[in-house]
């Protein structure tokens, strides 16, 4: 059997195919695409039927890649949070909003006029960030009140993929996790949320656990394709399956994983939650993982803000690549000046190095006054909250890292890559790129038995991708003055 992996990230998807040989592991790609979102007249949209008109071409080409019928199966993963309509009649109710549109604005506030200080967070266990489903959902009931009465269902991004290849509603337990109304280590929604704010528990499809076989794809999918396609629900929050590809050793309690791409996802992974008053405060989240493992971390913005600076320069008429930035960047002087990535000013779309260049006028700092010393402010400042982010998640659980995973898009940051290193006195290994896509796959060889466990998982990983290594520097005492800096300029000095 074939398999294959729809990957959806905010700005791109592909269609990634896997060969295993009973030991390692194979990539390829068979289709990549765009992933456009769409200002409409009611706000920020994802244009859902281009994404799910591009995964069927990759089922087609993917299909005729080898001569014969394909028998294949197929996991979808996404990002988390945002959600699509259908009703009764098993219809699509609009294109899905994207987390980045404004009605959420205000909503934390709005919130807490409802429920007591802490109450979500205890029922949750997730961090309260305005883009979660629920703020989303709170948003979109008070401009849209008949929602609160309508018989529809409510299907996650990739649940929704999966009914339009499947026509089967069902909700998958590490996307759902992410929602912030669902009831801390369950699927299950909250009765004290929704009863609090009016919410239908009839809003939701049936749950269930990553590794689950849905079924066939819908008649005219296979026709067309020619192929015999079996969809399984995987982890299907696009971290969710990356961290099943993070290649920790055995005993690797402690150790932490950045996810890193648009979104830098930090954490650890745990047998239970942890929901304490100093994981709220430190914005900490407990989101599902394949096996009811716990993925322990806090988002923090990520690439977002060197991609959208690129998209500035290509405005201005200055098309750099990537792997140009990183050249200029290491040119310029490093940890000259500094910003927050999770700073307000950084998270909608816009002049990215015009907002750099007044973040560091207000804190007092010297502006970075061209390109190269723009990018080089972006990594210092990512790797110095990285280790924030690493030494508050060691101090709640009581667990010092040994290491860092790095996988993801960011791995190919190599500049980046030992600036964590560097800033966080830690060795860092780096890969897989791919993670998200094998940790899909390695989601439908458990389903059909394959293999056996998530550490064989990982172990296959360990087989099958050369990582590459990071040592910390000698430069301790200048990273440390550095990082005294950063946390005052970001207003976290304790």
């Amino acid at each position: 059997m074939r398999h294959l992996a729809i990957d959806l990230g905010a700005s791109g998807g592909r269609l990634m195919e896997g060969t295993f040989d009973g030991s390692k592991l194979e990539l390829t790609e068979r289709h990549r695409f765009l992933n456009q979102p769409v200002m409409l007249p009611d706000g920020f949209h994802w244009d859902i039927l281009r994404i799910f008109h591009e995964i069927r071409e990759g089922i087609l080409k993917a299909s005729h890649a080898e001569s014969g019928k394909m028998k294949a199966s197929l996991g979808v993963d996404t990002w988390g949070v945002d959600y699509g309509w259908v009703d009764r009649k098993g219809a699509l109710i609009g294109n899905p909003y994207h987390y980045r549109d404004t009605r959420t604005i205000g909503s934390l506030d709005a919130l807490a006029k409802v429920f007591e200080p802490g109450q979500i967070y205890r029922e949750t266990g997730i961090q309260q960030l305005e883009l979660n489903t629920l703020n989303q959902l709170l948003a979109e009931t008070q401009t849209h009140p008949e929602i609160l009465q309508d018989d529809r269902k409510l299907l996650f991004i990739p649940d929704l993929l999966n009914y339009f290849l499947t026509g089967i509603m069902r909700r998958e337990y590490t996307i759902s996790s992410t929602s912030s109304f669902c009831k801390v280590g369950s699927a299950e929604p909250s009765a004290l949320i929704f009863n609090k704010l009016g919410f239908k528990k009839e809003w939701l499809s049936p749950s269930i656990e990553p590794g689950t076989e849905l079924g066939s794809v819908r008649r005219e999918i296979g026709e067309e394709s020619g192929s015999e396609i079996s969809v399984c629900a995987v982890a299907s929050h696009d971290t969710a399956s990356a961290v099943m590809a993070v290649p920790f050793d055995d005993g690797h309690e402690g150790d932490v994983y950045i996810s890193s791409g648009t979104w830098s996802l930090i954490g650890t992974e745990l047998k239970e939650s942890i929901v304490s008053d100093a994981s709220r405060a430190f914005n900490l989240t407990n989101e599902g993982g394949f096996g009811r493992t716990v993925r322990f971390l806090r988002n923090v913005m990520g690439l977002w803000i060197l991609q959208e600076s690129r998209r500035q320069w290509q405005r201005e008429g200055k098309d750099y690549s990537f792997s140009e930035l990183s050249e200029l960047c290491s040119t310029a002087k490093p940890l000259a000046s500094f910003i927050d990535p999770d700073d307000p000013s950084f998270a909608a779309p816009g002049n990215m190095p015009e907002r750099i260049r007044v973040y560091c006028q207000k804190t007092g700092q010297k502006e970075p006054e061209d390109v190269a010393s723009t990018v080089r402010c972006i990594i210092d400042s990512l790797a110095l909250k990285y280790r924030e982010t690493i030494e508050k998640i060691a101090d709640v659980t009581g667990k010092k890292p040994s290491k860092i995973h790095v996988v993801g898009g960011g791995v190919q940051d190599r500049l980046l890559c030992q600036a964590t290193a560097d800033a966080c006195g830690l060795p860092v290994v780096a890969g897989p790129v791919e993670a998200t896509a094998c940790g899909n796959i390695l989601a439908q060889l458990l389903t059909f038995k394959e293999i056996a466990s998530l550490e064989e998982a990982r172990q296959v990983v360990r087989n099958s991708f050369d990582p590459a290594y990071y040592s910390p520097g000698a430069n301790r005492e200048q990273y440390q003055e550095a990082y005294d800096r950063f946390q005052k300029v970001t207003g976290k000095n304790n």
